[in-house]
């Protein structure tokens, strides 16, 4: 959020806004792992079946619609880019 030259009150609520949770949300560790595993953009702890690395920062880009320059890099070198 920082390229987007958000305030962290203001990040915080364009996240919470994006994801369907309250500001307060995103600190409650059991509420976000079982949001981050059923919107598979990936947990702190490996969880089988549920997206990891670049996969999870694909998903989270897109959730947030925001572009993360990772994400961006990989779809270049592997012809993903739109």
């Amino acid at each position: 959020m920082q390229l987007k030259k958000m305030r962290i009150t203001e990040a915080k609520q364009y996240v919470a806004d994006k994801l369907h949770v309250t500001p307060l949300d995103l600190s409650d560790p059991t509420l976000m792992r079982g949001l981050r595993e059923e919107l598979d953009i990936g947990t702190i702890t490996g969880v089988p079946g549920v997206a990891k690395g670049i996969a999870a920062k694909i998903r989270i880009a897109e959730l947030l619609d925001i572009e993360i320059n990772c994400v961006e890099q990989f779809k270049k070198k592997t012809g993903l880019h739109k």
